[in-house]
């Protein structure tokens, strides 16, 4: 896992170049807007429990046969592993939002994740709109501006969202 910075550098001298004005400028906004970045993911790490909780239940509201005798979400065991899962996902979304970077999300949680769901019968379109159902809570709490950094944060919400599709569409 890269943060922002060694990945640019680590590219650039991959190719033998100085690094640009362009990623300069980059590197520079981010570290300008970095107490926006902590203060997202210290609102959605407090908020991870009711993040999970209410998308699941939003989820099961309008997928009823996941939690039906026979569904993928029947019986305690599996309620709980599937609450794990979409815990995970959030995690490792947190860790991308904070570095800056998606290597993390993709490395450590998406990467064999499908496969996974397809083995274990679990269907991946309930899955994504768990993830889809959390990232809409993510980024409401995100774009709430009571005690948080003053500042337009519609950069931060679009990188942050796009950590969310970008997990939806591993699983889907």
């Amino acid at each position: 896992m890269f943060d922002a910075f060694t990945r640019v550098v680590s590219q650039a001298d991959a190719r033998g170049e100085f690094l640009s004005s362009s990623q300069l400028d980059a590197l520079s906004m981010m570290v300008s807007e970095s107490n926006k970045r902590m203060d997202s993911v210290n609102r959605i790490t407090s908020n991870s429990s009711a993040i999970v909780t209410n998308a699941a239940r939003a989820l099961f509201a309008e997928q009823p046969q996941l939690i039906a005798p026979g569904g993928n979400a029947y019986t305690s065991r599996r309620m709980a592993a599937c609450l794990r899962d979409m815990e995970i996902i959030l995690r490792y979304v947190t860790y991308a939002i904070f570095s800056g970077d998606a290597s993390v999300l993709e490395d450590r949680c998406l990467n064999g994740l499908r496969e996974t769901y397809v083995a274990l019968g679990t269907p991946g379109s309930s899955v994504a709109l768990g993830v889809q159902k959390m990232k809409e809570a993510a980024i409401a709490i995100g774009n709430d501006r009571n005690n948080i950094t003053p500042g337009d944060c519609s950069a931060l919400m679009s990188e942050i969202s796009g950590y969310f599709d970008r997990a939806a569409a591993a699983v889907a």
